[in-house]
This record gives structure tokens, sequence and C-alpha cells, in this order.
């Protein structure tokens, strides 16, 4: 009789409780298994498939001849079983044939039926098997019939898992097997070692048969309003942020959490005789297998939003909501998540943490700044990493490549270990010449500054032996934090860099913070723009909102008290805004020397960004102690090329003679006026762009610490006047390469590239 309600399913969990609870060998449990089944189900034929040596093997069977089980073997792929294991989805057929991936396989004696219904059975989100049933008439199963089959194969992954009866099972805590390598998005580079540590730890279904039906449905009311509660909370704090997509998001969640049909699915799941995580985990599968069939990709990006919220509800209702910061991590972590905070990542012990390995991420992203300034190789846009890897395996991370393997074999990691003990050594060979002063063969000497964020990160200084701090990125303390840091706060933090400076020199950049920087306390209707990073952000901001500036200023002037304060504005257009800006700290200082001694003396800098203050050269310089070019935002507005959209990353070059030209043409005005110039930015960090741009008679640089080595013995090993001349040859008359141009002339000439 066909399955008509939820009370045939719980009596059908009822009796495999029951068979798994008696002894016995796994084989005769699965045969008693696939009998029960079919009588509950009123099915002529009830199949169990399990996945052993790479295919799928019947494992045990009634209504099909007994002789083909052990015998019928299906590679992943192959006919209706192996189509629902390698897709992981449902099929429901009724006239099997027809479909295009029929097998027939003759000794099963299976030509007498003709309706087909199959799921796959899901351990640790991997397909290990199928559970099938086949009928003599043609019809389709009803969704009733289909639920209970899913809610089966899931309490049979439990008995399947407990006799390690499959390959994705017989590995302790049902960790997958199989080295895996995965490529992403390189974000920060570096090379690490590690142990899988998941930043929101995966709940594992341990009991899947529930003893008392109402509590299960009470524990998941409960999680339910805990989950709404946060998520109403989340939408209000989102309310003083910015319009977006981060909004959509939220209101998604919302949308999703108070979903009365999604309720329902998991309580009847619950009176099918599942426990509470294991109803959740049930109905997640369903939407898994849904979001197969989507084509539309808005709708399936929904589906991914609804799969987060399953995650949240099953770690409340499971009691397991901390992070893994919050528990603690292992020695050599590598932390995988879906996307990551920067405040979240700065939880984190930098000591233990080796590497982040993101879903999501961009290299402009917040976390992907401070990941850099932490010295943390990070890799983004890693495909299905959640489900590839698990707690616990061995992974291997190379942020210079964008690649990285999982469970890697011990002959793959021995190479990977060769790798990272040649750049241990030549980090050593960084650090040997770490006193001594970038002085070029010719006698020429470079400034190398590094830029900062964080007040550790002054201890860059002494750990690489720079002369200073070219860019310290103001806004770091603002991203971090929850609130609107107050003046005493950006004090302290401004007086401590300082202070860890010395007599070394210190820039500070004001707020660089708005477009795709917006922090939630700062909301302003414009923040809505198309392109943000054209939009209403830096200097831009902050005289719009005078007051914050203000603020700042105060800090910056009372924190240099006896000392030089440096300052630059980012993000000018035009020399007014500079005028403005300096007009404001000017200001600033009078108030602050009429009431205790201010800076011993304030030098006033520009960052040339914008394309346009290139024009206006003439009139900015007389105003200005030093010029500090931006290259990376520079670079994209200059080629109207977005740098966080990968699909533009190579097309265009820091080495084109379009970008070296425009840079020569700004360095020569600026020395013509006697005011110093600074590349600040990642070209500027780059060996062969550095020498470059030592082509043109760019010197001074302000780089990542992490670059300061291999610059600095790029510049020891060049002759600089020889450089200048090639590269004013090769910008006279462009080849057709500019890159392999001066990559085989540094070569000829030993200069060390790295």
């Amino acid at each position: 009789m066909p399955l008509t309600a939820a009370n045939s399913a719980r009596e059908i969990l009822t009796g495999l409780h029951q068979l798994m609870a008696r002894r016995g060998s796994a084989q005769a449990k699965l045969d008693l298994t696939v009998d029960l089944i079919a009588d509950a189900m009123g099915s002529e034929v009830c199949s169990i498939y399990l996945l052993r040596d790479q295919s799928l093997e019947l494992f045990a069977t009634h209504g099909l001849n007994k002789e083909a089980v052990h015998v019928t073997r299906l590679s992943p792929g192959q006919g209706l079983v192996g189509t629902i294991a390698a897709e992981g989805r449902i099929l429901n057929l009724a006239e099997a044939s027809t479909h295009p991936a029929f097998a027939y396989r003759p000794e099963t004696g299976e030509d007498r039926f003709h309706s087909f219904a199959g799921v796959p059975i899901i351990f640790r989100e991997r397909s290990v098997g199928v559970l099938a049933v086949q009928h003599a008439d043609p019809r389709a199963y009803a969704d009733i019939e289909i639920e209970a089959l899913q809610t089966v194969a899931m309490v049979l992954s439990e008995l399947i898992a407990g006799a390690r009866l499959t390959d994705g099972t017989a590995r302790r805590g049902g960790q997958r097997e199989g080295m895996v390598r995965l490529a992403g998005l390189k974000l920060v580079s570096g090379m690490a070692r590690g142990t899988a540590v998941f930043h929101e730890p995966r709940v594992v279904v341990e009991h899947t048969v529930a003893d008392d039906p109402e509590l299960e449905r009470s524990r998941v009311i409960s999680a339910f309003a805990k989950m709404r509660t946060q998520i109403e909370n989340m939408t209000r704090e989102a309310e003083f942020g910015t319009a977006g997509e981060h909004q959509e998001i939220l209101e998604t969640y919302k949308m999703f959490a108070y979903d009365e049909g999604w309720v329902r699915r998991i309580n009847l799941a619950i009176d099918s005789g599942l426990t509470a995580e294991a109803a959740i985990e049930r109905v997640q599968q369903r939407t898994r297998a849904r979001m197969l069939e989507i084509d539309d990709p808005i709708l399936k990006e929904r589906m991914h939003d609804l799969e987060d919220l399953s995650n949240r509800l099953m770690r409340i209702v499971s009691g397991r909501m901390g992070t893994a910061a919050q528990t603690g991590l292992p020695s050599d972590s590598v932390l995988i998540a879906r996307s990551l905070g920067p405040a979240e990542l700065l939880e984190y012990d930098r000591r233990r943490l080796k590497a982040v390995v993101l879903e999501e991420g961009s290299l402009t992203a917040h976390v992907t700044i401070v990941a850099r300034a932490m010295g943390v190789p990070v890799i983004g846009r890693v495909k299905d990493i959640g489900t590839t890897a698990a707690e616990g395996d061995s992974v291997l991370v190379d942020g210079n490549q964008g690649s990285l393997v999982v469970r890697p074999t011990r002959a793959v990691t021995s190479a990977f270990e060769t790798r990272m003990a040649m750049g241990q050594k030549r980090r050593a060979e960084f650090a040997a010449i770490r006193s001594l002063p970038p002085v070029s063969k010719d006698g020429v000497r470079a400034t190398l500054m590094v830029n900062a964020g964080l007040a550790e990160d002054a201890g860059a200084l002494d750990a690489t032996g720079a002369d200073g701090i070219g860019l310290f990125r103001t806004e770091f303390q603002f991203l971090v934090s929850a609130a609107l840091p107050g003046r005493d706060a950006q004090y302290r933090l401004y007086r401590q860099v300082l202070e860890a400076a010395g007599d070394r020199p210190v820039v500070f950049r004001t707020l660089d913070i708005g477009g795709d920087k917006a922090l939630p306390y700062l909301a302003d209707a414009t923040d809505e723009a198309e392109n943000p990073a054209m939009g209403w952000r830096a200097l831009r901001l902050s005289l719009d909102r005078s007051t914050l500036m203000k603020a700042q200023a105060r800090a910056l002037i009372e924190a240099a008290e006896g000392r030089v304060l440096r300052v630059m504005f980012p993000m000018i257009s035009e020399p007014w805004e500079y005028e403005e800006a300096r007009a404001l700290f000017e200001a600033q200082v009078e108030w602050v020397r009429a009431r205790r001694p201010g800076p011993a003396r304030i030098e006033f800098g520009a960052m040339l960004e914008v394309p346009s203050l290139a024009e206006m050269l003439d009139q900015l310089l007389p105003r200005i102690n030093f010029l500090s070019i931006g290259t990376n935002d520079l670079t994209q507005f200059l080629f109207a090329a977005d740098r966080a959209d990968p699909r533009l990353a190579e097309r265009y070059d820091w080495l084109s003679p379009a970008i070296l030209r425009f840079l020569r043409r700004v360095a020569r005005e600026a020395e013509a006026a006697g005011v110093p110039v600074r590349v600040c930015g990642e070209m500027g960090g780059r060996p062969l762009e550095a020498m470059a741009l030592m082509g043109i008679g760019i010197n001074n640089f302000s780089i990542t610490p992490a670059a300061i080595g291999p610059i600095k013995a790029m510049i020891r090993s060049l002759d600089v006047a020889a450089v200048r001349a090639k590269v004013e040859a090769l910008l006279a008359k462009p080849p057709r390469d500019m890159r392999k141009t001066l990559t085989d002339w540094a070569k000829r000439h030993s200069v060390a590239l790295g």
C-alpha cells in the first residue's frame, strides 16, 4: 500500500531503530531494512547501493535477483543509480527506460519494472550510496513517498557509517578521503601548512531517531525564536549602515527566518521520528537537492542564503554558537570560512593561525587588508571548500599561486615543504641584509618605508630595517571597531605608533573610508553609488563630515606633541580640496597650541590617486611638503578597470608604457619643484616594477613589510644609471611586451628579482 502519511515514515524509522539496536552483521541488517521499507511503502522493489572502491555496488535488495547482490556495479554517473550518486539529486520516473542515463543490467531481473525513484544516501554532505524503489506499473511517486525515502536514507547513513561500509566512511570521524587540489583568487601571498579549522564549526548529527518528538519540537521552536531575535538585531544594526547588497541579504534572511513553510517541513520531519538536528539536516538536504535543479543564479543564491540560515539554526539548536576563535585554535591552523570580517580575523591568535581560505573574498575586502598587515596568506573564492575539506584535514596553502591541496599525499607534502624551505632560505638572506642600507651598485640611496594600520605593525620597522612608516592607514582602527572610535582612543593609538617608531618618520593618512569601505555607524543615502571606489569616500567624506575630521586632526596633533607630525590627505581631485583640508588642520593646531605644546613641526602631503590632480600639480606642489602616489587606485582609474574584479585583473599591467610615462611626468614635475615623491602601493612592492620605477627617477617606496627584503636585495644588485638609460629608451619606443623586455634585461644584468 503506498505511503500516505508521516506516521508510516515513523513506522519505518521505529523499525530501523530496532534493527540497528540488534546484534548481527551490517549485511543482515541491510537485508532486513529493504524488506521493511518495501513492505511499508507497498513497493515491489527496494534496493540499497553503496559506494565501495569507487563504484556503486548493489548491497541489498528486495525484489531484484538476489544473485546480483555484490555483483552488479555502476560507476558514479553511470545509469540512474550512478547519476543520483554523482549529482546528489533525486530521480522520480514513471518510466525509467526513457531517461537518457538509463542502463539495463540483465542479472538484476529489473526488466519487469517501469517506475523508479531513488535518493542519495548522504554522509557528511557527500553521497555514499543510493536508496531506490521500483514498481511494475508506470507511475510517479508522491512527494510524501520521496520525503520518506530521504528520511530513511538519512538514518541509513548512520548505520552505514557505523559499520564503515563505504569509501566515504572508512576514516575515523567520517572525514573525506583522497587528495584534492583547489584553485582560487590570490589575496595575500605566502605559503603555509596546517590543519583545517572551520570559523563556524560544523555540527555533526550524531543521533537521528528521536525518543521524545515533543521535546525535539520544543527545541526547534526555541531555536527559531532565538534565531529570529538575532536576525532582527542584525537588521536594526544595518539601519545605521548603507543601503545595498548587505541589506538585501538581511531582508532575505528575515524572510526565510519567518517562513512558516520551512518551519512546517522541519516539524513534519520530527513527526516522522527524527531528532531536531536530524530534522533540520533532513530539510537542508532537500534544499540542496533542489538547488541542483535551479538554473536561475539569483534564485540559487537565495537558496545559498537559506543554507546559511539552516547552519545558524543548527548551531543554535545544538548549543554550539561559538566560533573557532572563541573555542581556541590548535597549533598551525588553516581557517576556513565562507566570508570573514576584519574584527573576526583579529580575534584569532596569529601565532597559531597560518592561513585563511574563503569561499568569497576580494582584493579590496577589509579582511584582506588586515590579513596582509598580519602577514597571513589568504586565498579567496575557493568554490566548495566548505564541503571538500573536513575539520582536521591537512591543508597546504600556496597564496603565491592562489591554490591549495586538501589531504595531500606524502610526496606532495614533501615537495611543498621543499618549496617552503626555499622561501625560508630566501627570507633568511633578506634578514642578513636587514641592517644594510638600500644603496644601489652605483651609490643611489633609496628610501624603503612600510605600510601599516595597526599599533603592533610598528614592530615591522625593527624586523625589516625599514626607514619608517610611509603610510599609516588610520581607517583600520575604524574598520575593526563596532562603534565610532572617540578622540581619546585615536590619540592613544597615534601616540603608541609614534613612540614605537622613535626617530623614524611616520606618515599618517587621514581616513580613507566610505564607498566600498563603508562603516555601519556612518550612514548616508549617497552610498548607493554603482562605483563606490569613485564615490563618497576618503577626503570627500571627511570634508563633508568636518566634525569627524576635526576629531582626528586634534588627536594627531596632540599625539605628536614635541615631534614632527606628517599628515597626508587621500583621494584629492583638485587643489581646493587639499587647501580646505589643510585649513581645517591648521585651525586645530592653533586651538591646541593655545592650550598646550603642539608638534615641533607639521608636514602636509597629498596623495595622487585621481588622474585629474596630475593636471594641477603646478598649483598644488608649492603648497605641499611631499607627494605620495597611490598606484592601486590610480591605475584602476587610468584604465577604467575595477581592481576588485578578477575578470579585469589581467587587463592592465603596471609596466604598461602608459603608466610609466604618466608616473615619469609626475616625478619630473615634483623634482623640478623640489618636492619628494613616494610610491605607496603594491606596484612599489614588486621587484621588477620597483626597478622600472627607479628607471623613471622614483627611489622612495612605502610597501608591505614582507616586500622590504626583496626590494632591498633588488636595489643592492642594480645599477640605477643603466636602468634609467634602458627605461628611457623603451619609453621612447615601447616594445610589444614591456614586462618581458625588462625581465630579460634584469637577468642579463644579474638584478635580483627574487
